[in-house]
């Protein structure tokens, strides 16, 4: 995979992908944007201090609320407003643009400093890598972390969120975020039981026909609904995420294709109609095409809800 698709998908996101993970709707699909374990004790905003919560890098113990938090995770970022914490953080990075009018700043997810960081003077950073040694950097600047990485399924997401919700003070709105996600999806998969079971799909991560297999994040999305993954029978599965050909996508014929690149690289239903081969396609014959925010289809955050819910709504026609 090159370096560049990579950089795209994981960073963006989750490991190039990873579901799963997402406002009311996906952008391009005609929707609206909504705006590891954990130890201690929060109850609802304010909470009860100290607590302490558990995350890539170890346990970390909070004395007080944070107040000051820079969110180098645009997938934190997400998580941390869904829960009611907006008005804590003080910046965010450079790849998070969601909700709109979060603090972003110039801090850079992809090569992040820790002096930089620094000066927001916060009481709590997140981070989804721990790139270049930042973690060690930002501990001996004395400055609390918690690492919370690539979600490896719908349960990794609920359980960022609720130690969101404990680090901040926002344990019960954590509580209510997850529950909401959980009906949302549920109601989603049981909306299309009988017609989703055992259709075939393709996710794209970028024209170079990069995808995303079951055993990813966003695959594990598409194994609620009981679809097989075209990607997962691909003969180099590069960690979950397959270089496919058009000749093989063409040969899967898949009845479902969703697009995680209509951002990055402009492709819609309309584009893949057009590549060779792809217009005798089921999906693109029966009009299953779903044109996903790439945003959305590669963090692992509270809109993963909507993600499922346009993935209902393709299926449904």
């Amino acid at each position: 995979m090159s370096h560049s698709l990579h950089t795209r998908v994981r960073r963006r996101l989750v490991p190039v992908a990873a579901l799963l993970a997402l406002a009311p709707a996906i952008a391009a699909c005609g929707g609206a944007d909504e705006a590891p374990s954990t130890s201690g004790t929060s109850s609802s905003a304010g909470g009860d201090f100290p607590v302490t919560v558990t995350g890539d890098d170890g346990e970390l113990t909070l004395d007080e609320q944070p107040q000051n938090i820079v969110s180098m995770s645009p997938t934190a970022t997400e998580m941390l407003f869904t829960i009611g914490a907006g008005d804590q953080v003080e910046a965010v990075d450079d790849n998070s643009n969601y909700p709109e009018g979060v603090p972003t700043t110039e801090l850079s997810s992809f090569t992040p400093n820790a002096e930089a960081i620094a000066g927001y003077d916060p009481d709590l950073v997140v981070l989804s890598d721990d790139i270049n040694g930042v973690v060690d950097a930002l501990d001996a600047l004395s400055i609390p972390t918690l690492l919370l990485g690539a979600a490896e399924d719908l349960e990794d997401s609920y359980a960022q969120i609720e130690t969101l919700g404990d680090a901040t003070g926002h344990a019960a709105e954590a509580d209510e975020v997850v529950a909401g996600m959980q009906e949302r999806i549920a109601d989603a998969v049981d909306a299309v039981a009988d017609q989703a079971e055992g259709l075939t799909v393709y996710h794209e991560l970028g024209p170079e026909l990069y995808s995303a297999g079951s055993s990813t994040f966003i695959g594990s999305v598409y194994s609620l609904f009981g679809m097989e993954n075209i990607a997962d029978e691909a003969a180099d599965a590069a960690g979950g995420y397959p270089q496919l050909s058009a000749e093989y996508i063409v040969d899967a014929q898949p009845d479902l294709i969703v697009l995680a690149d209509t951002i990055c690289c402009a492709q819609t239903a309309a584009t893949v109609a057009e590549r060779p081969g792809f217009g005798t396609l089921t999906a693109v014959q029966e009009g299953r095409v779903l044109e996903a925010s790439d945003d959305v289809a590669s963090r692992w955050g509270p809109r993963i809800a909507d993600f499922a819910e346009a993935v209902a709504g393709i299926v449904q026609g």
